[in-house]
């Protein structure tokens, strides 16, 4: 069965401008891209211009799946600064508080803007100005924002309601609400330069030069040299078999792909309660918990290409460009990220993993990719199993309880089956079982498959077909 075109991401906002741009003709890539900066409007917690990510894109007509990293890269090529230190803060995931650090000194050098330039350059058709008019558009008018994203907004406080945060995420000062209006004053500037100039006001342009000024002043030290030297890299695309299925994507510190490939083939045959514990098993072990403030947009078009972009924005450092809405990333203040000595010009390493799914003749079955740092292995996964092996229409897949395991805890959602749990206790595991039902934690899918479309409630995502 084919797959039918259609978007799925993380705001009802970013699918509404996805599924716009694909009734204009628009490809998977021009829709994919469109989403994206939409998401830098309405999703601005979790991600923004001056973020990084990845994209997974399947072409129908040759049935090949390219890999593009376009993630944050460190800073320090012009020589000329010694960062100053980052500034700790504490943030608190549910009961469980992490250590972050924000600053000038956090930030990287964004890649979004590249890598949205470059995917439109490889598989757009429509002209860039159109492909941004929609999301331009939210920015100059903001967003309702979802009762998920309001939630985790307290979490965030000693990072997001700094600088400009404050009036947008605490408006007179109270923090937003569910269906309150998320608006960022002078965010639809800096998109109009991007349409004008395209990605390059960010690198060479007048984005690019206020964003050293204002990270320097803030005791980073990234220069023109960062930005001037930025690359968009094609990566290895790695598979795995699954089910009489291939699935596609890239090396993350997560090692999805690999992780898929080391499950049992046995395993749509196991009763469900053997199933679970080999599930714990085998996702037990990852790597360790963060925040996870990511997400994902994927877009599949008429003629059955697909385009998967998973971005983030970190935290986000604290640190504005003065005037125009836009929050500057913290990626290197993520110290589960950063687990080895910087150097200039190297990639932060990254756990995102947007997938696409083939059949044996190569035709595309599934488009996937989730937010959740850690949890985006065990959320991919278990949606997997629940589409392939399970026979769920997408939206129930993504809708199905989770679990994630690391070291020898395995966290429960709400409803996940009792029996299920239990062989996985018996089995010798620590059980962590929550009592919040589509907690932000367990992660943020949004999938596009011959078996329809599904968007996450746990980031109160949305998924339209065309």
């Amino acid at each position: 069965m084919q797959v039918p075109p259609g978007v799925a991401a993380g705001h009802p906002a970013t699918v509404e401008v996805g599924i716009q741009v694909l009734r204009m003709g628009g490809t998977a890539a021009d829709a994919a891209v469109a989403a994206t900066f939409a998401a830098c409007a309405s999703e601005t917690i979790f991600t923004g211009l001056t973020g990084g990510g990845f994209a997974t894109y399947y072409d129908a007509s040759t049935r090949e799946v390219t890999c593009l990293d376009f993630f944050c890269s460190v800073p320090g090529l012009d020589g000329d600064l010694v960062p100053g230190p980052m500034h700790p803060i504490a943030v608190r995931f549910g009961d469980v508080p992490l250590p972050y650090e924000i600053g000038g000194a956090s930030v990287a050098v964004p890649g979004l803007a590249a890598g949205c330039g470059e995917i439109h350059q490889r598989w757009g058709r429509l002209p860039w100005a159109d492909v941004l008019g929609p999301a331009t558009a939210l920015a100059r008018d903001g967003v309702p924002i979802p009762d998920a994203q309001a939630r985790a907004i307290p979490m965030l406080v000693e990072a997001m309601l700094l600088d400009q945060g404050g009036p947008a995420y605490a408006p007179g000062g109270r923090i937003l609400t569910g269906g309150d209006r998320l608006f960022h004053p002078g965010l639809m500037d800096a998109f109009e330069l991007v349409v004008k100039h395209g990605p390059s006001t960010l690198y060479d342009g007048e984005l690019g030069r206020l964003m050293v000024e204002t990270v320097r002043a803030d005791g980073g030290a990234m220069g023109l040299a960062d930005l001037n030297g930025y690359r968009v890299i094609e990566r290895e695309v790695v598979s795995a078999e699954f089910s009489d299925l291939a699935v596609f994507g890239r090396h993350d510190l997560n090692q999805t792909v690999a992780t898929i490939r080391s499950l049992p083939q046995s395993l749509p045959s196991m009763p469900l309660d053997e199933r679970a514990v080999q599930l714990a098993k085998t996702i037990s072990g990852g790597a360790p918990d963060g925040l996870g403030d990511t997400t994902n947009v994927t877009a599949v078009d008429r003629l059955g290409n697909a385009c998967v972009i998973t971005t983030t924005l970190g935290l986000g450092a604290g640190v504005w460009l003065p005037g125009y809405g836009v929050h500057l990333n913290s990626m290197l203040g993520e110290g589960e990220l950063n687990v080895a000595e910087p150097v200039a010009g190297e990639r932060v390493g990254s756990m995102m993993c947007p997938l696409v799914v083939l059949d044996g003749d190569g035709a595309l079955r599934l488009a996937l990719g989730s937010a959740g740092a850690s949890r985006i292995r065990s959320a991919l996964i278990q949606t997997l199993i629940n589409v392939v092996v399970g026979k769920m229409p997408v939206r129930d897949a993504v809708y199905a309880p989770r679990l994630h395991a690391a070291d020898g805890l395995v966290h429960v959602e709400p409803g996940f089956p009792r029996e299920q749990t239990r062989a996985i206790a018996e089995a010798g595991f620590e059980i962590n079982q929550w009592t919040i039902p589509y907690h932000h934690y367990f992660g943020g899918v949004s999938a596009v498959g011959s078996a329809g479309c599904g968007a996450d409630p746990r980031r109160d995502g949305a998924a339209l077909l065309v």
